[in-house]
């Protein structure tokens, strides 16, 4: 048994465990994985790739260059037969992408985690057209991070307090917290809000998000997000609120907030979705990660995180001074 997972823990975190990639990381970026489906047409591996890439000329380079691997590691040549049920890695070509600007704030690291500060813009993991400029590409360029894999997510858009595990053992008992609930987490948020708007104490409704779509939308049914909303200081027609999701669906606070008539400045989505340029930097979404508390589940010992930075709008607030001022860990 391994000494640094307490009895209990260590069983939900290992089934999550993946088989370690048969090919390295390339500038922080694992190779992309291909599943080949049982009874699929193809004769060879590489019929299978050129359909599935839509004939990407890199598919054929790695080929070439003997970078194309089945899961056991087996070496994929030109003429490979095509093997059902099987997985098969290799890096594809990443997009061409703008650099995001900010630094990536290291606010704790021990031999189990790393807790960093996230800067606005900038994705946790690659998808789509953000691969290389993401928080996990950028961690694992970095010498004994490689293995580093986030135990949530934050919005590419929010900035904040973000949680990775370096043990890829322990992913899964760190994700457990957050599935469970078992971690207290704050926002902050500059709003637009009118005088006499008023926000209740607390937001619940049911939030579905579909693929393919920009936005998540409020539907009938069971409530399945809730936030406490708290109003800290306002003036001139905007508001610095605290906010305590108790739930983690996708776009929340921005749905919640769009929805009571406070929109987040800055939101490119809600209430309507604008058109903004991929690397148009000048107006960051006014939400911010503050905080991260939850028992460790290994040591058992209480940890708080908060985080460095500041919303631009809030920075003069008596709010925002006091949030300022507050320690880390």
């Amino acid at each position: 048994m391994d000494p640094r997972v307490p009895h209990g823990a260590a069983p939900r975190g290992s089934r999550r465990v993946r088989r370690p990639a048969p090919l390295p990381h390339r500038d922080g970026v694992p190779p992309a994985r291909f599943s080949m489906p049982i009874g699929g047409p193809w004769g060879t591996v590489t019929e299978f790739l050129l359909e599935r890439t839509r004939g990407a000329g890199e598919v054929v380079r790695a080929l070439d260059g003997g970078e194309v691997r089945l899961g056991d590691g087996t070496r994929v040549t030109r003429g490979t037969a095509y093997a059902p049920g099987q997985w098969v890695y290799l890096h594809r070509d990443p997009p061409a992408e703008v650099s995001v600007p900010g630094e990536l704030s290291v606010l704790h690291e021990d031999e189990r985690i790393l807790v960093v500060d996230k800067p606005h813009f900038l994705a946790t993991m690659p998808r789509g057209r953000h691969v290389r400029e993401t928080v996990l590409a950028r961690l694992r360029r970095q010498p004994g991070w490689e293995q580093v894999q986030p135990a949530h997510r934050l919005d590419r858009l929010t900035a904040g307090v973000l949680l990775l595990t370096k043990d890829p053992a322990l992913r899964g008992t760190y994700q457990e917290l957050f599935a469970t609930r078992a971690v207290d987490k704050t926002y902050l948020a500059v709003v637009r809000l009118g005088e006499c708007v008023t926000l209740p104490a607390v937001a619940r409704s049911r939030i579905e998000k579909q693929r393919g779509q920009l936005q998540a939308l409020e539907v009938s049914g069971e409530p399945n997000a809730v936030t406490h909303v708290e109003v800290l200081e306002r003036a001139d027609g905007l508001a610095l609120v605290r906010l305590r999701p108790e739930t983690g669906r996708t776009h929340q606070l921005r749905v919640h907030l769009s929805r009571l008539g406070a929109p987040i400045v800055g939101d490119p989505l809600y209430p309507e979705v604008l058109d903004t340029a991929p690397g148009d930097f000048s107006q960051p979404l006014q939400l911010l990660a503050a905080e991260l508390a939850f028992t460790d589940p290994v040591t058992g010992l209480d940890l708080r995180f908060v985080s460095r930075q500041r919303l631009e709008r809030a920075g003069a607030w008596r709010a925002g001074a006091w949030w300022a001022g507050s320690k880390g860990q």
